[in-house]
């Protein structure tokens, strides 16, 4: 990402421009009930509304996004909650993660195709891996551009070395009354799931 685009979405954040959700994922909270706590890994956190509930939900959580306005956010909102999360300004693109091993990793509506391998050695030996973007359709739907968007089965092509637990693609009701979005969700795990 660009000195450009980390600017940008400062100023997105700092405005209002960008509203960000409050709620966590339901998807991801809906799939937390086979992840153990443990240690989680939030990439592309924004205001951090879903570390805010794995901290809720027991997790130990470090927390990482671009923009330092939206950290601020998020870290004001732990406080206000009394949650202990770790918080960190880094890029995607540059980003240095501890690869012992997270228990759990999420990346959700951000895509970074090149942080794939990253991802997968961040891993703990049967580490859970949960992921939600938009996916390419064409349709009128709510979201980015294409750049952003990731092409049907995709996703299941990006993470094949793990083993997929459940994975879905469809059109669904938005947060915005009246409009659809078109999404891909993965939930993988690196090694045993437990059955």
């Amino acid at each position: 990402m660009s000195e450009a685009d980390r600017v940008r979405w400062d100023v997105r954040y700092s405005t209002g421009d960008y509203l960000p959700r409050k709620e966590p994922s339901p998807a991801l909270e809906s799939t937390l009930h086979v992840v153990p706590p443990g240690r989680a890994l939030v990439l592309a956190c924004g205001t951090g509304r879903n570390a805010l509930h794995l901290a809720e939900a027991g997790f130990e959580v470090e927390a990482i996004d671009v923009s330092s306005v939206a950290i601020d956010q998020a870290r004001t909102e732990a406080d206000r909650r009394g949650l202990h999360v770790q918080w960190r300004v880094a890029d995607l693109d540059e980003v240095k993660v501890d690869d012992s091993g997270y228990d759990l990793i999420t990346l959700i509506r951000c895509v970074n195709r090149d942080a794939v391998p990253l991802i997968v050695k961040a891993l703990a030996p049967d580490g859970w891996l949960f992921v939600e973007q938009h996916m390419w359709t064409r349709l009128d739907v709510m979201g980015p551009g294409i750049d952003f968007r990731l092409a049907p089965g995709e996703l299941l092509d990006a993470f094949s070395e793990l083993r997929i637990v459940t994975y879905s693609e469809g059109i669904q009701l938005s947060d915005v009354p009246g409009k659809t979005t078109a999404l891909t969700r993965l939930l993988a795990c690196k090694g045993d799931p437990g059955w």
